[in-house]
Parts: structure tokens; C-alpha cells; sequence
């Protein structure tokens, strides 16, 4: 699952200093087969970086939240199982209630609906032929869009200014990676942002910089 370990946020329990040189790459054993598992379920599903990036904005809050980082892997590794009926829905459940002695009926297992998809290359960057749309020092605005699916565009930039820092290579889009629709590659800005004009004059001022793809963003008027 190319670049998986990269998305949710970065793993650990102790990321927020530096590692002992005797610390545990996982603070229980079970996170480890978590993890294993998350990555193996995706792969095994047929899914992608952003199908995965995708799975996890769809669980509930109990299996988000609750059930802490590497619950929420494998809560998605789940669902990537049962979107591509690897897994029937509620087939884990019913093994382990009947692992614990009780008697219930586990679901038939379906006929496997894997997408029909292969990545043109290795990784998430490409090469295009086409220029970039902006210019490094342009006032851009990201659109005021709210897409069905998945995107990677944040909520809180829609409709607001800023300023082309950097032009990133092109990238896989993520909004249409990760619903099996194509890679459509586009560039990737950073966009300077104020804090006020994003949050009111009252905001603490500071800058802030985010990659966005080319298709998130429209020039400025």
C-alpha cells in the first residue's frame, strides 16, 4: 500500500519528542498487528493511499475516537474489506462473539468486488506535460466547493486569499484516487494564508501554509 504510513497523523505514542534509544517502535503488541493488519487489508482490498485516507473519514466516532490511533487503523481496515466484499459487514463481529462461546449466525461470504485499478507508477508524484496554471508570488483563492467524497482540500481555506510560496510537482489527485475514477495528476502550490483573513481580525496573527492542488484554486479578483 504505497505510502501508507505517512497518512492519520504520525504513529507512536511519544511523537511529540524524541525517541529513547531503547523505546518500543509500539508501546503494545497489539498495535503492531494493527498496523500489519491495516496495511495488508488495504492491499489485499485492492485500495490506494487515498481509498484508506478515505475509509477513515467514514467511520463513526466510536471507531475513530474511541477505540484511540491504531483502533482507527484497523476500524478502517475493516471497511476497506467489507467496500470490496473480501468481508461481509458484521462477519468480525459474529467470529469473535462466537470465539467467546456464544452461538450466533456468521454472514455467508460474498463473491470479492475489488476495483479495477492500477497506479501508472510507483508512488503518489508524476510528470505532465502541461505549465502550471499559477505563478509563485500570485494571489490565488481556493474555491468555495464541497465535494461528495474525499478531498484534501481543508474546509476552513474554501473561499479565502492567499499567496503562491512554491509549485510543487504534480501529484495524484486525491478526490478522484481515492473513489478508482482515475489519477488525474495535477501540480501542488504552497499557499500562504493569513491568520485573519481565515479566522477575523481577532485571530492571533501568523501565516500559514498549505499544499493544495491545482483544481482546488482560482485566481484571486
Amino acid at each position: 500500500m504505497d505510502g501508507i504510513a505517512d497518512m492519520g497523523g504520525t504513529p507512536g505514542w511519544g511523537s511529540m519528542y524524541p525517541p529513547r534509544q531503547d523505546e518500543p517502535v509500539f508501546k503494545e503488541s497489539w498495535e503492531g498487528r494493527a498496523f500489519a493488519l491495516a496495511i495488508l487489508a488495504n492491499r489485499v482490498s485492492g485500495g490506494n493511499l487515498d481509498s484508506f485516507r478515505h475509509a477513515l473519514e467514514r467511520l463513526d466516532r466510536a471507531h475513530y475516537i474511541d477505540d484511540g490511533y491504531y483502533g482507527r487503523w484497523l476500524n478502517a481496515g475493516e471497511l476497506r474489506l467489507i467496500d470490496s466484499a473480501i468481508l461481509a459487514r458484521g462477519a468480525i463481529d459474529a467470529r469473535a462473539r462466537n470465539l467467546r462461546g456464544e452461538h450466533v449466525a456468521e454472514p455467508p461470504i460474498p463473491e470479492p468486488a475489488k476495483p479495477d485499478y492500477a497506479p501508472t507508477a510507483e508512488g503518489s508524484l508524476r510528470s505532465i506535460d502541461a505549465a502550471p496554471v499559477f505563478a509563485v508570488g500570485e494571489r490565488v483563492r481556493a474555491k468555495d466547493m464541497s465535494p461528495a467524497g474525499h478531498t484534501r482540500l481543508p474546509h476552513y481555506v474554501r473561499g479565502h486569499g492567499g499567496v503562491v510560496d512554491i509549485i510543487q510537482p504534480a501529484g495524484v489527485l486525491p478526490d478522484t484516487n481515492a473513489h478508482f475514477l482515475g489519477e488525474n495528476p495535477q501540480y501542488v502550490y504552497s499557499v500562504r494564508f493569513d491568520s485573519r483573513d481565515l479566522w477575523g481580525a481577532d485571530a492571533e496573527p501568523f501565516e500559514l501554509t498549505i499544499e493544495l492542488f491545482e483544481s482546488y484554486l482560482e485566481t484571486a479578483s
